[in-house]
């Protein structure tokens, strides 16, 4: 009987003790599964959002990108399938910059390149200069064309090669880039207003200044 009764209190207490064990390692098992879920969706959230900067920087960005219709030929898509002249001349905010071009005769020599980079004056860039200069600049044909490769280099350039970039332009001379995330100037003075637009055979930086090549 006292043989009996020591066995039954021996039970109970090794079940009383290990109890507390068992528990304590469901316990931490449910910590570590909540942890490892609690983490699942953070990192979820980073590869996100280094995802949408990714797509961010291969769309067109800057404050004139608003004013582009949403559709037609002179929308983004609609751009995107004509050569870089044609595009440029269904953008009303292109206009001086379209006549300029047709002046100096270089609507296809634009239109047939491969794989360029522009450089678009807005017409309220070409207001910048005074009337009788760029009267002047319109009436010289090789002094107009010389502005105008000026504004296009020989190559697709994307946003992360304009952060501090020096490239040569049809010209012959160099322009320089510089900047980060959406906002770029080049030749430290004329700011991108609308970039990284794509035509069939070109990118466009549309910019709010006429560049200029050293003399």
């Amino acid at each position: 009987m006292k043989t009996l009764r020591f066995r039954r209190t021996a039970v109970a207490v090794a079940t009383a003790a290990v109890l507390p064990l068992a528990l304590t390692a469901c316990s931490s098992d449910d910590s570590s599964k909540d942890a490892a879920a609690g983490s699942t969706p953070s990192a979820a959230a980073s590869t996100s959002a280094s995802a949408d900067d990714s797509m961010t920087m291969d769309e067109p960005f800057g404050p004139a990108c608003s004013s582009v219709p949403k559709e037609g030929a002179g929308s983004f898509d609609g751009m995107a399938k004509d050569p870089v002249a044609t595009a440029a001349s269904n953008n009303e905010e292109l206009s001086t910059l379209v006549a300029a071009v047709q002046q100096a005769g270089l609507v296809d020599t634009l239109n047939n390149a491969e794989n360029i980079t522009v450089f678009a004056p807005t017409n309220d860039a070409f207001a910048k200069i005074p009337k009788a200069d760029l009267d002047a600049l319109l009436a010289d044909k090789a002094e107009l064309t010389k502005v105008l490769t000026y504004h296009v280099v020989g190559e697709k350039l994307t946003p992360q090669q304009l952060e501090k970039g020096s490239f040569d332009t049809l010209e012959k001379s160099k322009l320089t880039t510089a900047g980060s995330g959406t906002e770029y100037t080049v030749n430290d003075s004329s700011k991108v207003v609308c970039g990284n637009v794509p035509t069939a055979n070109a990118t466009v930086y549309i910019v709010d200044s006429v560049l200029m090549p050293p003399k």
